[in-house]
């Protein structure tokens, strides 16, 4: 507002107050440009009388009535100065000295007088106006001091933009027309004369009084009485003027036309007001009801994400194996399934959670409200320790499925072996039980005795080579129960039988031993050729056994130098073979040795060797099988050396490109924490340069794709370890996971800072300031400073929190503002929070509650029909379905507190 009493000038009215123009903060004469002063040598122009009287009688009888009366005459009803009085009071709202109430023209001059002291204790000095004129009648001096009255109590306070009461109120009706078409407000004569500008200012704050589409430029009379008309009838403005005299004028009075518009002005004032305080609450509501929406979303998208987890954390707990490789195949399958297509979009949701978090944080620190807090159970760490509660599990249940798969591998193998021996062993003893049972030795001969006795011993050292075998079966059983084998009870009960009958046998063999022995002494040497052929043929024979079963014996083996051993093995077995085939002829020439003695002194053998059943045709026949058991044996061992050679491919085409995408990870992770500490550029080139970086991780992701296809090709072919690479497929997903969930959240840092900066007004350099300082202190890059750098820091930047009681007190109090929390850490954000608030200014509960009280007219309170008027509908009822019903002394029935609503926005318990 212009200080109209500036260097103490006061107002003047009169020939001697004719300064230059409308410039602000004057005297009345420098309301009007200089052509406009009174002239009080000249007659007024009679038109311009005619309109000033009409105006100015209109304009005293709005106020005086308020006092129950009125003028006719404006020069004459003004003359005994009692009217005159009584309008000062009404307007002034002051008391004036008690008025004289004589009929004398002694009276009258000294009641005038009052008024005229009145005028001049405003600040009005009226030169050349004397009370003698108003007593006289003087139109020219009346009509002089009722403009005098008019300038300083309905004008002079009209001010826009600091300007001055008449270029103040003609910049109110320029604004206020602006958008109607015909209408060119450029003074305050002829702008007026069609009526169209009278209308606008109607139209604009009332648009259900006037059709203003309706209105034409070429009917100004017309216009005019229809804006006068409803103005008297719906706004308490009376008619000052008539139609046709402005009409029939050239150029209209310009005082009566100022007069008649500072009405207007006066009357939409308080809607204006009430607009103001209307939309800086409207303003306010919607920062609210946006946050409102967020904190909705994010409640609800981390209600969606945490069942999500809960969902699947006892699906990857759940350790209860399967019977077979097959069904343990299909649940690894089941989890490479979850890792490729459920889990990826859950990373994404997480960490736009986090995002959203952050950014609803950032907005309502900007819009001075309280910080959000999530429902119980529902916060950022909630999340974080919930998805690591899910990756400890996932972990988990992975090495669980391989160990399971190796387990059911190394159980198929053993079971298969088991049945082989048991097999093997059980076509050995087929019979054998008989054979011990027979007897035979009562009715043999001597010769037949010791021939029995000799092949019972052959037995026994065939017994004895079995042992063994029987060991290992029931040691295969004993391993196969201890890894929980699931068809361990057929197995337990067929070594169970095997042993048994091993038992029996012998049992058998020694009660058969003690039957021969007994009648030995009746029985005759045995043809000592038989004798050795049978001794060297029996071990032969197992040798020949054992060899068989070796080269049938199945295998497992993980690594190329397992394999390499088993084939060295092999061949060192296959050294041996010319030995014994050696073995195997000297044996057949001690046969042929008994046939030639037999034959050469005619003696008829009664049959075959007495002492064994191993005949030479067994001997040879065991050898063939033999032969050909070797070269299976070579294929066998050459197809698992090839299956090695092809994991071993596998192993180094997976590490080749491990050791690629690794380092590439590690590498992007520091040039990002590069980026946002070294501060190069604005923050929209920050921004960009990171969404580069962005963009590059994303095209990235082929590769990645690439290295899970060789880990499942592993996986595939039960591939356990890899020495030629540190990183395993784990590894590489959790560091890919952490690239983009750092590069997504330091963008959005960067991103809130934008938006801080925006909303606060700071400027770039204050920004680049405020981020050199940080990163000085910074000295670890860990983009948060502890106690002691941050107060160096704020020493940096001006801030007094030296070490005495009041910079310890003033260090204390930053500090609960940028930690609420006490971790001892102060972010980036929270020092740019901080700063922000320090440099800018922000809308306050106080200016909230000031614009409810101008919608509520004052009042202490307001009622839900008064927001539902002043307010767009939506924001109405959320004042209304939130605002406590008012408790005051004052109170009505559906009173609503607005204060505690107001402090209640920015979290303040009181104002």
């Amino acid at each position: 507002m212009v200080d109209y009493h500036a260097a103490n000038q006061s107002y003047q009215y009169g020939p001697s107050s004719g300064s230059n123009g409308a410039g602000g903060g004057g005297s009345v004469g420098d309301y009007m440009a200089q052509e406009d002063d009174w002239d009080r040598d000249l007659l007024l122009d009679p038109a311009w009388e005619k309109q000033q009287r009409k105006t100015f009688t209109a304009w005293c009888n709005s106020h005086l009535r308020k006092a129950g009366t009125q003028i006719e005459n404006i020069d004459e009803d003004f003359r005994d100065g009692l009217k005159l009085m009584l309008l000062l009071e009404v307007i002034s709202g002051e008391r004036l000295p008690k008025p004289e109430r004589g009929k004398m023209r002694v009276h009258k001059i000294n009641n005038v007088n009052k008024a005229l002291d009145f005028i001049a204790s405003k600040g009005v000095k009226l030169v050349s106006i004397g009370a003698e004129e108003i007593v006289d009648g003087n139109a020219k001096m009346t009509l002089g001091m009722i403009w005098t009255i008019i300038l300083r109590f309905a004008i002079q306070d009209i001010s826009v933009e600091e300007t001055s009461a008449k270029e103040g109120l003609l910049l109110w009706c320029q604004r206020k027309t602006a958008p109607y078409k015909n209408v060119n407000v450029q003074n305050f004569h002829i702008s007026w004369k069609d009526g169209l500008a009278f209308n606008a200012l109607i139209h604009r704050h009332r648009p259900e009084l006037i059709e203003y589409d309706k209105l034409r430029k070429d009917d100004p009379v017309t216009n005019l009485n229809n804006a006068f008309e409803v103005a008297e009838k719906y706004l308490d403005i009376p008619k000052m003027l008539d139609a046709e005299d402005i009409v029939g004028t050239l150029r209209p009075d310009e005082k009566a036309i100022m007069t008649y518009v500072s009405c207007f002005y006066h009357a939409f004032s308080g809607a204006q007001k009430a607009e103001t305080a209307a939309n800086r609450i409207c303003k306010v509501l919607a920062v609210n009801q946006e946050n409102e929406h967020l904190m909705e979303d994010y409640e609800r998208l981390a209600s969606d994400l945490l069942e999500w987890i809960r969902r699947t954390i006892p699906w990857l707990e759940d350790r209860v194996p399967q019977k077979t490789i097959q069904e343990m195949q299909q649940k690894l399958e089941d989890f490479r399934d979850y890792r490729r297509v459920h889990k990826p979009p859950k990373v994404q949701e997480k960490c736009q959670l986090e995002i959203n978090f952050n950014t609803l944080q950032t907005k309502l620190r900007l819009s001075n409200r309280p910080a959000f807090m999530p429902s119980e159970g529902r916060m950022v760490s909630d999340i974080n320790n919930g998805w690591q509660h899910l990756e400890q599990a996932e972990k988990g249940y992975e090495e669980w499925l391989l160990n399971e798969i190796r387990r059911l591998e190394r159980l198929d193998h053993l079971a298969e072996k088991f049945r082989q021996k048991a097999s093997i062993h059980e076509a050995w003893t087929d019979g054998k039980e008989v054979m011990l049972k027979h007897r035979d030795y009562e009715t043999a001969t001597l010769s037949d005795i010791k021939a029995l006795i000799r092949k019972h011993e052959a037995f026994e050292s065939d017994l004895a080579a079995h042992q063994d075998r029987v060991e290992q079966i029931a040691a295969i059983a004993q391993e196969l129960n201890e890894l929980d084998y699931y068809d361990s009870h057929n197995v337990n009960t067929r070594c169970q039988k095997i042993c048994d009958q091993w038992d029996a046998l012998g049992s058998l063999t020694h009660s058969r031993r003690e039957a021969l022995e007994k009648t030995e002494k009746q029985l005759e040497t045995i043809d000592q050729l038989h004798l050795e052929y049978a001794k060297r043929a029996a071990p032969f024979n197992n040798w020949m056994e054992s060899a068989m079963e070796d080269l049938q014996d199945m295998f497992i083996v993980h690594t190329i130098e397992e394999i390499e051993g088993l084939i060295s093995a092999h061949d060192q077995f296959k050294s041996t073979l010319p030995d014994a085939d050696r073995e195997r002829e000297a044996i057949l020439a001690i046969h042929k040795e008994a046939q030639r003695i037999a034959e050469s002194n005619h003696i008829k053998l009664s049959g075959s060797n007495p002492y064994t059943t191993v005949t030479p045709q067994i001997i040879n026949s065991k050898w063939e099988k033999v032969q050909q058991l070797v070269p299976k044996r070579d294929h066998a061992l050459l197809e698992e050396q090839s299956k090695q050679q092809s994991n071993e491919h596998l192993r180094r085409q997976f590490a080749s490109q491990a050791n690629i995408v690794g380092p590439w990870i590690q590498t992007k992770m520091e040039e990002i924490g590069r980026i946002s500490i070294e501060m190069n550029g604005t923050l929209e080139d920050q921004l960009s340069h990171l969404k580069q970086y962005e963009r590059s991780i994303v095209d990235y992701k082929p590769n990645l794709d690439l290295l899970e296809q060789q880990h499942q090709l592993i996986q595939e072919a039960l591939i356990f370890d890899n020495k030629h690479t540190n990183y395993t497929m784990e590894h590489i997903r959790v560091g890919w996971e952490q690239l983009l969930t750092t590069i997504a959240r330091t963008i959005n840092e960067v991103e809130n800072q934008i938006l801080t900066r925006d909303a606060k007004g700071i400027s770039q350099e204050q920004m680049q300031e405020f981020r050199a300082s940080f990163n000085h202190f910074d000295k670890d890059h860990g983009g948060a400073l502890g106690p002691e750098e941050f107060k160096a820091c704020l020493i940096s930047l001006g801030y007094d929190v030296e070490n005495d009681r009041q910079g310890d007190a003033e260090f204390n109090r930053i500090m609960s503002v940028v930690d609420p929390n006490h971790s001892g850490l102060v972010t980036f954000q929270a020092f740019i929070d901080f700063m922000s608030r320090e440099t800018t200014d922000t809308d306050t509960a106080d200016q909230v509650i000031a614009s409810f009280k101008v919608l509520a007219g004052d009042k202490n309170f307001i009622t839900a029909e008064e927001l539902r008027r002043e307010l767009p509908p939506d924001q109405a009822e959320y004042c209304i379905a939130r605002m406590a019903p008012y408790q005051g002394p004052d109170a009505v029935p559906g009173a609503l507190d607005y204060k505690s609503f107001s402090t209640a926005l920015y979290g303040e318990s009181d104002l």
